[in-house]
């Protein structure tokens, strides 16, 4: 892993000409885990269970041994009854032998079936956390390629549930499904043992059979779509717990627990119908399909009897046909298990693939090179945009030249598109119309990786992981060096409260970093982008939640990193505007002046009235958290104090 270093900036190329490196250095480092040995099968065409088969065959010789064991062992245990039959035909009625030799056997059975259980069950579960292994790292791989336009339409909660509980599904039934149909094929070796003790009394035995079968039809018929609505409305509570949880602030804000709890409870409600239903179901056809072979066994008991009184079949023999229904009757009480699983297995699949068959809509063209040797020159072109067809432009013949080493501020009223001109820039979305071109090559030619490896973007609303404040700012640069992320920090603004915590660098942030003030995590956000040195960099309103006097020393450090780096700088205060070397204004999509901040404000109306609206709205949100946003305080402000492993006390948050 090598860190991007920062070039000085070079005169941009003549008409044509491209200066390229050899190679691209990436950022990402390379997976550390086994990947999955194959995947799920693209065809759509297929039966769900013939498109997961790969995932399954992959881990074949350890689920075949189990399965192999299992029967093995159900063979053995088939044996049981007609050595009993002979025991008690040859020791109890005919004494001629003794019971000794019978017991022995028996218990060389029971130990063999005992070893063979074991190492069958060992291997069968070995081989179900593999495929759940699988199946939960090809959907997260699967969701890490989708393009942001698939994150912007689906909801959080609704994945979290398809990579949980429909995964579990799918795993339980490619998994327990075939080794309950090697206990069922246990029937049919106990058959054969019947058919060699009487041939008429077998088929008695088996007449309920049929009944079985048509009553398992129309059982799975029925329990499919409660299956599927089982899944989705976990889904739904899924979502709404997910929602609540990252929301919980503004939910407490409002104090809308008790809202939140009522919509909650409605879910939980329909969820519960479906439960229920899917009970109704069970107990209406379950006890049926369990309880038929017992008519079985009362058929042998009648027959048999009449059999035996005649003298045409031993009472053993009885005895043994008796002990093969009981048997059969564990294969079929899991008959009724297996249909249900294979229901909710087959909707839980379906609700995996819609995720599996959506491909991502931003990918590397075939063809696509490798941004090297970046200079930093970046020009949209007739730029026209909007996140969805029916939607209206968001930029329209949208024109901006950022010259290699220039420092830009774009300037405009909310939703004029200005962090969309930076989402443009990263590729995180594609134009509709135009181009967006670095070193004059457009982005749709360049591969992702290379793209983001040399645009740094820090948001608006930063966003930090449940880890260390050191592994927060060397996201981008994980092997980076610790004297690197502390000049980072320092750059940033950042190193002073860092060292003031209470295990300095290595202090565990909560969730989103929401055991830091706002400015504070703009601070470590700043410093997580600069480590990496980008040779473009966007500061999307990056220091908005900052404290004034903080950001100028900020500023001071910033204007020394954007020597001879290109540097796009979305704002609306006057100080961060002061960086640039020209300001943009922003209007309806488009460029609608440039020049100096005096220049502007000098010439265009609306220049100093989008900045009077922006200096408001800033001075509205400071004054509403004052210095308890940015300071040392944050939290702590409402009386909790921050505890050594990065959670606080006094409130579960």
């Amino acid at each position: 892993m090598t860190i991007l270093s920062r070039r000085p900036a070079e005169a941009p190329p003549t008409e044509g000409e491209f200066v390229e490196s050899s190679t691209f250095e990436p950022m990402a480092t390379t997976p550390q885990y086994r990947a999955p040995k194959a995947g799920i099968d693209p065809d759509r065409e297929k039966s769900w269970l013939r498109r997961a088969m790969p995932v399954v065959f992959a881990h074949k010789r350890m689920f075949i041994t189990s399965l192999v064991l299992s029967f093995v062992g159900l063979v053995i245990q088939v044996q049981i009854p007609k050595i009993l039959q002979d025991a008690i035909q040859n020791a109890v009625v005919f004494h001629r032998t003794g019971l000794r030799g019978y017991i022995v056997i028996m218990l060389v059975l029971a130990v063999g079936v005992g070893i063979a259980g074991y190492i069958s069950r060992y291997f069968l579960m070995r081989t179900a956390y593999e495929i759940e292994f699988d199946l939960r790292n090809i959907m997260y791989t699967h969701l890490s390629k989708m393009s942001f336009p698939f994150y912007d339409r689906v909801q959080s909660g609704q994945l979290i549930s398809r990579a949980n509980s429909d995964i579990r599904s799918v795993q339980m039934y490619l998994t327990f499904a075939p080794s309950i149909l090697v206990q069922c094929s246990v029937a049919l070796v106990a058959f054969g043992y019947m058919l060699s003790i009487n041939v008429l009394l077998a088929l008695v035995a088996m007449i309920p059979m049929p009944f079985v079968y048509f009553i398992g039809v129309e059982m799975r018929k029925r329990i499919f779509p409660v299956s599927w609505l089982i899944q989705a409305r976990l889904a739904d509570v899924a979502t709404i717990v997910d929602e609540n949880t990252n929301g919980v602030r503004v939910v407490k804000s409002f104090a809308a627990e008790q809202r939140e709890l009522t919509t909650l409870a409605k879910s939980t409600t329909r969820l519960q119908w479906s439960y229920v239903k899917d009970a109704d179901i069970r107990a209406s056809f379950t006890p049926t399909v369990q309880n038929l072979p017992q008519i079985g066994l009362a058929l042998i008991l009648m027959f048999g009897g009449w059999l035996a009184l005649g003298g045409r079949m031993p009472v053993a023999a009885i005895i043994s046909f008796s002990l093969y229904v009981v048997m059969l009757q564990a294969p079929f009480q899991m008959l009724g298990q297996i249909i249900m699983m294979s229901q909710r297995a087959a909707a839980s699949s379906q609700r995996i693939y819609e995720i599996l068959d959506e491909q991502p809509t931003i990918v590397d063209r075939p063809g696509a090179v490798d941004l090297v040797d970046c200079r930093g020159d970046v020009r949209f072109d007739s730029v026209k945009f909007k996140y969805l067809d029916e939607n209206p432009l968001v930029l329209d013949d949208f024109d901006l030249h950022l010259a290699p080493g220039e420092t830009v501020a774009l300037v405009g009223r909310t939703g004029s598109g200005k962090s969309t001109a930076a989402r443009l820039l990263a590729r995180f979305y594609d134009v509709t119309g135009g181009q967006v071109l670095i070193d004059r090559k457009d982005v749709r030619d360049l591969t992702l990786a290379s793209i983001r490896g040399n645009v740094g973007i820090v948001l608006d609303e930063p966003f930090l992981f449940s880890v260390s404040i050191r592994d927060n700012i060397a996201y981008g640069a994980p092997n980076a060096d610790l004297d690197d992320i502390v000049t980072a920090a320092k750059a940033a603004g950042a190193d002073e409260f860092i060292r003031e915590l209470p295990e300095g660098y290595e202090t565990v942030v909560g969730e989103r970093g929401y055991t830091l003030s706002g400015g504070q995590r703009q601070r470590i956000a700043i410093a997580r982008t600069l480590l990496v040195n980008p040779p473009i960099l966007v500061l999307d309103d990056a220091t908005s939640a900052i404290d004034v006097q903080v950001e100028l020393t900020i500023h001071g450090a910033l204007r020394e990193l954007m020597k001879g780096r290109t540097t796009l700088i979305i704002a609306h205060r006057l100080s961060t505007i002061s960086l640039a070397d020209r300001v943009l204004l922003m209007e309806n999509g488009r460029i609608v002046a440039d020049g100096t901040h005096a220049e502007l404000m000098a010439t265009v109306p609306l220049y100093a009235e989008v900045l009077a609206q922006g200096e408001r709205e800033d001075g509205a949100r400071l004054g509403t958290d004052g210095e308890g946003r940015d300071g040392a305080g944050g939290l702590a402000g409402f009386g909790m104090n921050p505890e050594p492993n990065g959670t606080w006390a006094g409130e579960d948050l």
